[in-house]
């Protein structure tokens, strides 16, 4: 430390004190004086004389002396004693903020720990699956880091084939049967029923190799849906014990067994019990509401009149041009088309008055059959779908049907009056019922939301819109508060409409004795908007939750994801007391999807979780698997499925190879072909002849109607085998996801035709899409029209044939998946055209 000293917090430094100033040195004597001097100054020292001035001039320079000495010696004491005095000194500088600390906050959804995986136990699993499972089955390396994930959050990548289900078997296996967890807290979710069997299957069957009790009750506790979880939470709250499910209404179950329903979360179809409740509330409501009543006026006006079609149409002018002999035999046309309703028994209809009234029509004169007097409107009947296409009047040149066509369409672009055209039997008698004043009939006619592809009946629309809107996690009216259409759109009444019998259906369903209430509104109780209702559950039925494993995890919803964001946040809140006295400690994740397969988008779903993993469920750690190896189709079926998806946003990195016994399948490239029933139904029977699995594929009903004229012999051939033997599936591109077989035929394009004003609005208030693009839910579904196609690829073991329509001049504008097979490409035979 430097001479210095400390004092107060101020340094100060260390100086020598300045000699006094009146003790200078005398001036020096000439020798001789000195010499005379020294000996006069002995001998008065013998005599012991003493000299004044002498003493007082001595004493002066001993002072002198001593006082330099002194000094010296007192500064080098002083010095050292005040260095180490000085080290003891404290400086205080208060540097501390103004206001008080505040506690960051942790927004993870799990502790950071991990799971106790030492490299003796890795070591004794792998051998144990060497030894017990064969060859074929052995995991790949990226199989073995899903398998032995020790990290709170995983998420996993798994493309098409890639052998994910027996990676996950592994997994359970590893924790429960090694590590000795427990089994109420794992949950395996699954989306549909067909892969929730598979499962359970596959895991009793590697639990038998282990000598592990499974039994299959256990298998169907651990394998579940998102339903069959939600549903004991909410039935532990306070009076809502025997709660029911909305969706399984209809479908009678012994007490508790609904736990374990198989439902499809994707399935929309109402049946009788759960239409009775829609109706029941909607006659309640008509009569409680004077707006509600007004709006179904308004909205059933707006649906039963013919829509008009502009004069210039393509369709109008071909179809102009026969008008005179339209005419000429419309009469005759009308007696057909009579007979075939009242033969069905659907005509006359109670309050509409039987009439052969004519319109004018380009100055020629048509029929119609009667008049709604409600409406002041004509009606006309049309021609049921259900009946034979090939129907002709005697001599005619036309069928029916297309006669029909003729007259519908001069109708839609040149009648001035308001026109009702019944197109079929189920719609008049719901008509009919309506009109007859029995409201529990429900509203008796149908409703078509701009951007669907087709009408529905008014009631089964509102549970469409709701369902779509509650998916998102949104609130039905505060999602509807929140919308705004132009002056005269007619949604706008149709969404208040829907707020207000919404609103009203839910407190309709809880009167309900027991009650009653969708899974919608139960994901809803504890999602993240109320936490303070899974604070109120018991630790057993969280428990389940805590270590969860969701296959398909790209086609979760919104509302799903809050859901599960939520319980994981209340277990981590509960801390290690939740746990005490157990193996399975903490909580985890493991996710495992594949953003390519996202094909759910028009009922809420959305990939984007999937693709941003670790900020839906942020973690102190995480893994990510990729699992790229294909174990089921062949290199060009691979090559070609990946090629129609590269302008969809992707995670980045996937490149699928063919592994396996795949690996060695000889190469064939998908074929496209112009759409050509005929020819298709061929090569699928000579594939079926040769003992491959065949898959038809087909996007519309309609489709499925007409190829199986085509396949008539095959049909009942394979429909003759036991079920373990057959070998032809027919199904929709949806429906094939996670089958296979050997030969795979495509009947149909994919392509997004429509625009969803609504969902584009909701799709923004959810937080979903781009910023700034004002049609976000457009967007996405015209990537998922790609993804679809590479769903349907993807089926195919050795070949793919694949028949797609020529675009109409409208439908080429948007886009479609075949338009990405272009050019020369070698996983690719475009045989378009020839």
């Amino acid at each position: 430390m430097p001479a210095d000293s400390i004092c107060n917090g101020v340094t100060v430094p260390h100086e020598h004190p300045q000699a006094p100033a009146d003790l200078t040195p005398p001036a020096q004597l000439p020798w001789l004086r000195r010499l005379a001097a020294r000996l006069l100054g002995r001998g008065l020292s013998r005599l012991q004389a003493q000299h004044r001035d002498s003493w007082f001039l001595g004493h002066a320079t001993g002072q002198r002396n001593g006082h330099a000495d002194g000094l010296r010696e007192g500064y080098e004491r002083g010095r050292v004693d005040g260095y180490e005095a000085g080290r003891q000194v404290l400086i205080i500088r208060d540097t501390r903020p103004d206001h008080a600390g505040v506690p960051g906050q942790d927004d993870k959804l799990f502790d950071d720990w991990r799971l106790p995986l030492t490299a003796e136990l890795k070591k004794r699993f792998k051998a144990d699956v060497a030894q017990r499972l064969p060859a074929a089955a052995q995991p790949s390396a990226a199989q073995w880091k899903l398998i032995f994930s020790d990290t709170p959050s995983t998420c996993v990548v798994a493309g098409a084939g890639a052998g994910k289900s027996t990676s996950l078997v592994l997994r359970i296996l590893l924790l429960r049967h090694y590590l000795g967890f427990e089994l109420d807290a794992l949950t395996v979710v699954t989306f549909t029923r067909e892969s929730r069997k598979d499962f359970i299957q596959r895991l009793l069957q590697v639990f038998a190799l282990w000598q592990v009790e499974l039994s299959p009750t256990q298998g169907r506790e651990l394998v579940r849906t998102f339903h069959s979880r939600i549903l004991p939470l909410v039935r532990s709250l306070p009076g809502f014990a025997q709660m029911r499910a909305f969706e399984t209404l209809g479908n009678e179950m012994p007490a508790g067994a609904e736990a374990n329903a198989e439902s499809n979360p994707f399935d929309l179809r109402l049946n009788d019990a759960q239409r009775q409740q829609l109706n029941l509330c909607y006659r309640d409501l008509l009569a409680d509401s004077p707006r509600f009543a007004e709006l179904v006026g308004s909205l059933r006006q707006e649906a039963l009149l013919l829509k008009p079609l502009d004069p210039e149409h393509p369709d109008v002018q071909k179809r102009a041009q026969v008008t005179q002999l339209a005419a000429q035999r419309d009469e005759e046309l009308c007696d057909v088309i009579e007979d075939l309703w009242f033969a069905a028994g659907a005509w006359p209809i109670k309050g509409i008055e039987p009439c052969r009234e004519t319109v004018q029509i380009r100055g020629s004169q048509f029929h119609v059959h009667g008049r709604l007097e409600g409406l002041d409107a004509w009606v006309v009947l049309g021609f049921d779908p259900s009946e034979s296409g090939q129907y002709q009047r005697p001599g005619a040149k036309l069928a029916v049907r297309a006669e029909w066509a003729v007259k519908r369409t001069l109708f839609q672009a040149f009648c001035d009056k308001p026109l009702i055209w019944l197109d079929n039997y189920a719609a008049a008698r719901r008509l009919a019922a309506s009109l007859a004043g029995d409201a529990v009939a429900g509203p008796g006619f149908e409703y078509k939301v701009k951007g669907e592809l087709a009408p529905a009946p008014l009631l089964d629309a509102f549970v469409s819109a709701a369902g779509f809107i509650e998916n998102l996690g949104l609130d039905v009216n505060a999602a509807v508060a929140a919308m705004s259409f132009a002056p005269g759109d007619s949604d706008a009444a149709f969404f208040e409409a829907l707020a207000l019998y919404w609103k009203a259906f839910e407190a309709h369903l809880l009167a309900q004795s027991p009650p009653v209430m969708t899974y919608n509104r139960m994901f809803a109780l504890f999602g993240e908007n109320n936490p303070e209702n899974l604070a109120l559950l018991p630790d057993p039925l969280l428990r389940p939750l805590a270590h969860l494993m969701i296959d398909e995890f790209q086609d979760v919803s919104p509302q799903i994801v809050s859901w599960l964001r939520a319980s994981l946040a209340e277990i981590r809140r509960r801390g290690p007391a939740m746990h005490t006295g157990r193996v399975a400690q903490h909580s985890s994740l493991m996710c495992v999807g594949d953003d390519w397969q996202s094909i759910y988008g028009w009922r809420g779903s959305s990939p984007s979780y999937f693709m941003a993993f670790t900020k839906a469920f942020p973690s102190p750690a995480n893994t990510r698997v990729m699992l790229v190896e294909n174990y089921r189709s062949q290199q060009h079926i691979i090559d070609a499925a990946e090629h129609l998806v590269k302008g969809a946003p992707a995670i980045s990195g996937k490149k699928a190879r063919a592994s396996g016994p795949a690996a060695e399948l000889p190469l064939s490239p998908v074929k496209v072909f112009e759409r050509d029933e005929a020819a298709l139904a061929q090569t699928l029977i000579e594939h079926y002849q040769q003992g491959d699995s065949v898959m038809m594929l087909f996007r519309k009903t309609s489709d499925k109607l007409l190829i199986e004229q085509h396949l008539m012999p095959v049909i009942k051939a394979d429909s003759s085998l036991p079920p373990g033997q057959r070998r032809l599936r027919q199904l929709t591109y949806h429906s094939a996801k996670g089958l296979q077989a050997d030969a795979v035929f495509m009947l149909g394009d994919c392509q997004y035709l429509t625009s969803s004003p609504y969902k584009n609005q909701v799709y923004r208030l959810a937080g979903l899409g781009k910023p700034g693009d004002a049609q976000a839910f457009d967007t996405a579904q015209k990537e998922e029209v790609q993804r679809l196609a590479y769903v349907a690829v993807t089926r195919a073991v050795k070949h793919c044939y694949w028949h797609v329509e020529k675009p109409s001049a409208e439908a080429a504008a948007q886009p479609r998946a075949s338009s990405q097979v272009q050019g020369r490409l070698s996983f690719f035979e475009d045989l378009r055209g020839q």
